[in-house]
C-alpha cells in the first residue's frame, strides 16, 4: 500500500512538472496540452514502461534451455521468496550489473548482464538476484520503472523549453532566462525524485535479498566486486539512457565530481557495512 502511495505521489509530481513546462512553452493552452500528454505518459508507463526499458538494453529473454543454470537459480530464489516466477533476461554487456522491472510481482522481469555472470561466483550471483527479487517482493519495481521513463520524458520536454522559449498566459514571449532556468531545474527535480526513492529502496532490497538468499556476506562480497569493476567499465546502454541508472543494483554511470551529488545509489561501503552487521547478528 505504501509503495502504491509513493507511485501516485510520483505521478502527481511529474504531472505537475509537465504542466509547469507546458505553461512556460505555450501558456494556458500549452499547460492543458502538457496535462493530456502527462496523463497519456502515466498510462503508458504503468502498462508498457518495463518493455521499453528492456528494449533500451537489448535484453534477450532466456529459459531453462538457453540458460539453464541462471534460470534455475532465479526459479529457486523466487520459490524461497514465495513469488511467481518472473521472466528472465540477459543483457550482452561486459559491465556487471542487474535490475528488476515490471508493474507487479505477477508481471515482473529480472535482467542481468553477461558480465556479471562472468565476474561473480555462483554464491555472489545468488545474492544479487535475491536482491532483485526483493525489489519485486517489496513492489517497488513499478515506481522504479515509471520514474526512469518519466524522467527521460521531462528532460525531453525541458529541451523544448530551452529551444523554443516560452509564452505567458496571454501568449506573449516570456523572459528567455526563465525558460532556461526551468529547462535546467525540471530534469534536476526529476532526478531528485529518483534519488530520494532509490537510495531508501536499495537498503531495503539489500536486507530483503540477504533474507531471501540466507547469505548476507555473499551479497556484500558481490557489491564490493561489482563496485570495483564498475569504476573502470562503464555500461554503454546506461550511458545512453542515464534516467534508468537508478534501476540497477549499482550505479552504472561513469560521471564523477558534481554528478556524485545526484547519485541514485547509497555508498557501497555503507551497504556492505549494513550487510556485514546483519550477518554477524544472525
Amino acid at each position: 500500500m505504501f509503495n502504491l502511495m509513493k507511485t501516485a505521489i510520483l505521478m502527481a509530481a511529474i504531472t505537475a512538472l509537465f504542466m509547469a513546462l507546458g505553461r512556460l512553452i505555450g501558456g494556458q493552452a500549452g499547460m492543458m496540452l502538457a496535462l493530456l500528454v502527462a496523463l497519456g505518459m502515466n498510462f503508458f508507463s504503468y502498462w508498457f514502461s518495463d518493455q521499453m526499458v528492456l528494449k533500451m538494453y537489448s535484453a534477450r529473454e532466456v529459459d531453462e534451455t538457453s540458460a539453464p543454470q541462471f534460470y534455475g537459480m532465479v526459479r529457486e530464489l523466487a520459490q524461497r521468496a514465495q513469488l511467481p516466477m518472473p521472466r528472465v533476461y540477459l543483457i550482452d554487456e561486459d559491465a556487471p550489473n542487474a535490475f528488476a522491472t515490471g508493474r507487479n510481482p505477477e508481471h515482473a522481469a529480472v535482467a542481468a548482464t553477461t558480465g556479471i555472470l562472468r565476474v561473480l561466483s555462483e554464491r555472489e550471483l545468488r545474492g544479487v538476484m535475491a536482491h532483485e527479487l526483493a525489489h519485486v517482493k517489496h513492489r517497488d519495481i513499478l515506481i522504479s520503472t515509471i520514474s526512469a521513463t518519466m524522467a527521460g520524458a521531462i528532460s525531453m520536454l525541458a529541451n523544448f523549453a530551452m529551444f523554443f522559449g516560452g509564452r505567458d498566459s496571454e501568449g506573449r514571449q516570456s523572459n528567455p532566462l526563465v525558460g532556461l532556468l526551468v529547462s535546467i531545474l525540471a530534469p534536476i527535480a526529476a532526478g531528485l525524485i529518483q534519488m530520494a526513492i532509490s537510495r531508501a529502496r536499495e537498503f531495503e532490497a539489500d536486507r530483503g535479498g540477504a533474507e531471501i538468499s540466507g547469505d548476507p556476506q555473499a551479497l556484500a562480497s558481490a557489491l564490493n566486486k561489482i563496485h570495483r569493476f564498475a569504476q573502470g567499465l562503464p555500461m554503454e546502454a546506461a550511458e545512453r539512457h542515464p534516467e534508468t541508472a537508478q534501476m540497477m543494483i549499482m550505479n552504472p554511470l561513469s560521471g564523477g565530481g558534481l554528478a556524485g551529488l545526484f547519485s541514485t545509489h547509497p555508498a557501497t561501503e555503507e551497504r556492505v557495512a549494513r550487510l556485514m552487521a546483519m550477518a554477524q547478528g544472525r
